[in-house]
C-alpha cells in the first residue's frame, strides 16, 4: 500500500512539473509583457456574432465573394470556440467550420462540406493549408493565446498612423506552416495593426493588415476590415465585417461538432 502511495505521489509530481514547464512562456521579458497586455485587454467579452463578407481575389484581379456568419464563445481559462457558417454563394452554402482553440494543447477543428455530407476533422498536419480556398490558413482561424508562441522584442515603428511595438513571435505548436510572425501592436490600445507571416524557409509569405477598428462595450476593439495578401502568389482575401453584436444568447451547446450538419 505504501509503495502504491509513493508511485501515485511521484505521478502527481511528474504531472505538475510537466504542465509547469509547458505553461512557461519563452522569450524576452519586454516582448512577453506586451503580448500578455494585448491578451489582457481582450478578456471578458463573452459572446459575439458577426456577418462577414469574404472577398477572394486571384493574381489576375478576378474577384469572388462569400457571405459568412460567425459565432464566437469566449473560454476564459482556455482558447475560444468559433463557428463559421457559409451562407452564399450556392457552391459553398451550408459549409460549416468549427474551431476549439487551446492555450497549451493542440487546437481542434472540424469542417462540414455539404457536397460530401459529412463532418471532417482537420488534422494537425493540415492546419497550414488554405481555409476554404482563401489566403487564410486553418491555423489563422483560432484565437490568440499567449502560450502558443515565444517572443522577441524587435523595436518600435509607425503603422497605419499608430506608434507600434514590433514583436517576433515563433509558433511553439507542432505543424505550423510558419517559421515565425512579425507583429505590430499599437501602443494606444494594444491592437494588432499588421502581421507578416514567414514560411518554413523564412521567406515572407503573407501580410495581414487590420483596419477600421470599432469599439464595443466601451472596452473591446474589433477590426472591421482584415486584408490578407499572399506576396508569393499575389492572391488576396478581404474579410469585411458588416454587422457585429455582443452578449448574444450563445452557449456551449451551440458549438457541438455532432450537429455541424444542421447549423444555420
Amino acid at each position: 500500500m505504501k509503495r502504491l502511495s509513493k508511485k501515485f505521489f511521484l505521478l502527481i509530481v511528474f504531472i505538475a512539473v510537466h504542465f509547469s514547464v509547458a505553461a512557461e512562456i519563452q522569450g524576452d521579458e519586454k516582448a512577453i509583457a506586451i503580448a500578455k497586455e494585448h491578451k489582457a485587454r481582450d478578456i471578458g467579452w463573452g459572446t459575439n456574432e458577426a456577418k462577414v463578407l469574404m472577398v477572394l481575389k486571384n493574381a489576375q484581379g478576378n474577384e469572388a465573394t462569400r457571405e459568412l456568419k460567425v459565432k464566437t464563445l469566449e473560454v476564459v481559462d482556455d482558447g475560444d470556440k468559433a463557428l463559421t457558417i457559409f451562407e452564399s454563394p450556392r457552391d459553398v452554402k451550408g459549409t460549416a467550420f468549427l474551431s476549439f482553440s487551446h492555450a497549451l494543447e493542440a487546437d481542434e477543428q472540424w469542417i462540414f462540406l455539404p457536397a460530401l455530407k459529412r463532418v471532417k476533422r482537420i488534422s494537425s498536419k493540415s492546419k497550414s493549408g488554405p481555409f476554404v480556398g482563401s489566403e487564410f490558413a486553418f491555423e489563422d482561424m483560432t484565437s490568440f493565446e499567449v502560450e502558443k508562441f515565444s517572443y522577441v522584442f524587435l523595436g518600435e515603428e509607425k503603422v497605419n498612423g499608430e506608434e507600434c511595438y514590433v514583436l517576433k513571435q515563433t509558433p511553439q505548436y507542432e505543424f505550423s506552416g510558419y517559421s515565425y510572425q512579425k507583429v505590430w501592436i499599437d501602443k494606444s490600445h494594444y491592437r494588432v495593426q499588421k502581421i507578416e507571416f514567414y514560411d518554413q524557409k523564412e521567406a515572407l509569405l503573407k501580410t495581414l493588415e487590420l483596419s477600421d477598428y470599432k469599439l464595443f462595450k466601451d472596452k473591446y476593439w474589433r477590426p472591421m476590415k482584415s486584408f490578407m495578401r499572399n506576396v508569393q502568389t499575389r492572391k488576396s482575401t478581404y474579410l469585411l465585417t458588416e454587422e457585429m453584436s455582443f452578449d448574444t444568447e450563445l452557449t456551449d451547446s451551440d458549438f457541438d461538432k455532432n450537429s455541424l450538419k444542421r447549423v444555420r
